[in-house]
């Protein structure tokens, strides 16, 4: 189903403070929000580029300006999208992608085989740091694009590349081309539906694997609207109808994606209708939302998981124990229902309901509040007598943090505080750089509905979104031999064994299932929030 499709780290969630509220701007007085066109709030993306962008603003902004692959339908089965036709082999090893004639890019280029192939190069090639590069690992020759640190992190340094191009990208013709893989994955056709995948247009390179300069200010998509204008850091970017498009059209003229800081402040405009779509409400306005929007208040089914990291290249969370410890003084159905109102569920395994393979409760007792047992595992364990949970402010989680920290406190007497950073982006490049910013919220929004899509990227050894340092090689053996199982029965029976593992080691704290709680403005009807938190643009429309 159009709109139905994936994507990465939740940088919005719940909001801060009711002091805020009233003091939003507004957009009504944009040039660019005309009779037909919607204004969507979204915080500042960290990236635009395809291969590059890994937070929930983002996949927002580039599902406006892309068109993908494969979509899923109510099944969360794949099926064609941009592509016409993809077979494989019966190994599940060699899958050929035949595209749809006709598509074109904003600029007039034909969409080709090539756009896919130069796009996923660029990605996958180590020198470019893509935070979504390691989607591209399952594909032959990526190793030859990211040569392994002889001594891990030692002081032997990892060798330049040899090549810029993965080996199992092969074109067939115009519109054909295959992708061998280095070890058979029956899933694979639901991995291509992900962002990273998108295709580039001949105009984002200046040079053989490099992105011309002011390309993702001004990013040209094969998708339903174009860019107008350039990214406006902190402010919006604008998207218009793309008259040449040849998928499915939408019903609206354009989108504004207006970037706020605070979740108030775009509460503030939705309730005075100068924002159409607020794709979370605020936490602090969950109370007042039902009064305020009437039918315009809406919940529906969504695919993230919310959970605490433990910076375990720190010395003080290393120990196993110490992580089950701040895990068990944690009352989460108590925050459940106390700050999120009953929109959020207590978590207790390490992966959404939404996937199959999911268990209750599969976390075991290190999620089950237990208060004093917490206090003697952690004393016992030598846990240290500061934590802090550090959080983006720009997401609104003040207030379910000190909560948190309370509860912390009270079990565990310890000191526990929250530290806010300004924006989910600076947040994430302190993690990159292994900082001591204490422990850091995070939640996951799935790319795709497999259950190795919530193991892969978050705790693999090279998983693009592991930012605890946390590594463990019976771990990473399960979910390989479980994407390589030829059935996916098979699969999820070693993906679960590589969820025991994360039990037993908690490299992170589950906290909550996520739902979409969602409002929109009295100018747009049809609003409709899918499993991956993004909104359906191709069935919102304007009211008169």
């Amino acid at each position: 189903m159009l709109g139905k499709r994936p994507w990465k780290m939740a940088a919005v969630a719940a909001a801060i403070s009711l002091l805020v509220a009233g003091c939003g701007g507004g957009d009504s007085e944009d040039p660019t929000n005309t009779a037909n066109t919607v204004v969507i709030g979204i915080a500042e993306p960290q990236h635009l580029l395809p291969t590059n962008a890994t937070d929930s603003s983002s996949a927002q902004v580039l599902n406006s300006l892309f068109y993908p692959l494969v979509s899923f339908d109510a099944e969360k089965k794949p099926v064609e999208i941009a592509a016409e036709k993809i077979s494989v082999t019966k190994n599940n090893r060699v899958w050929t992608i035949k595209l749809k004639p006709g598509f074109t890019f904003h600029n007039g280029e034909p969409v080709t085989a090539d756009n896919y192939i130069n796009a996923w190069n660029y990605g996958a090639y180590k020198p470019n740091a893509q935070g979504g590069g390691y989607f591209f690992d399952r594909i032959a020759g990526y190793t030859d694009l990211n040569p392994l640190d002889p001594d891990g992190d030692g002081p032997e340094k990892a060798p330049e590349p040899t090549t810029n191009k993965m080996s199992g990208l092969k074109k067939i013709d115009d519109l054909t081309f295959s992708v061998t893989l280095s070890a058979p994955f029956a899933s694979f056709k639901s991995v291509i539906a992900y962002s990273v995948f998108y295709p580039l247009p001949n105009a984002a390179f200046s040079s053989d694997g490099v992105i011309a300069k002011g390309f993702e200010e001004k990013l040209i998509g094969n998708g339903p609207f174009k860019m107008k204008g350039s990214w406006e850091h902190d402010d919006k970017i604008v998207v218009e109808k793309y008259a040449d498009f040849k998928g499915v059209v939408p019903k609206i003229d354009g989108v504004t994606w207006k970037i706020y800081g605070d979740q108030m402040a775009a509460y503030a405009d939705l309730v005075s209708n100068n924002l159409d779509v607020q794709t979370t409400i605020p936490t602090d306005a969950l109370a007042n939302a039902p009064a305020d929007l009437g039918e315009r208040f809406q919940k529906s089914e969504n695919s993230v998981f919310e959970f605490i990291g433990f910076p375990t290249f720190l010395p003080q969370y290393k120990n196993a124990n110490v992580r089950k410890a701040i895990s068990m003084a944690i009352n989460r159905e108590e925050i459940a229902s106390q700050i999120f109102l009953g929109s959020r569920t207590a978590a207790k395994s390490f992966v959404s309901p939404v996937v199959a393979g999911f268990r209750e409760g599969s976390c075991g007792e290190a999620c089950d509040y237990s208060p004093t047992k917490a206090r003697d595992l952690y004393r016992e364990n030598g846990g240290p007598e500061e934590i802090k949970i550090t959080y983006n402010v720009d997401g609104g989680h003040k207030s379910w943090v000190d909560a948190t920290c309370n509860q912390i406190r009270a079990s565990l007497q310890v000191k526990c505080i929250g530290e806010q950073e300004p924006k989910f982006a600076v947040m994430q490049e302190k993690l990159q750089n292994h900082q001591d910013i204490g422990l850091i919220r995070l939640g996951w929004i799935m790319d795709y509905p497999l259950m190795e899509n919530y193991l892969n990227p978050l705790y693999g050894t090279n998983g693009g979104s592991n930012y605890y340092g946390w590594s463990n090689t019976a771990f990473d053996t399960l979910v390989k031999q479980g994407s390589a199982a030829p059935t996916p029965e098979a699969s999820i029976k070693k993906w679960q064994a590589a969820e025991d593992i994360l039990a037993e080691e908690m490299p992170v704290i589950p906290l909550r299932y996520g739902q979409n709680v969602f409002g929109y403005s009295e100018r747009v009807a049809n609003v409709e929030m899918d499993l991956f938190s993004k909104v359906d643009l191709y069935e919102i429309e304007t009211v008169a």
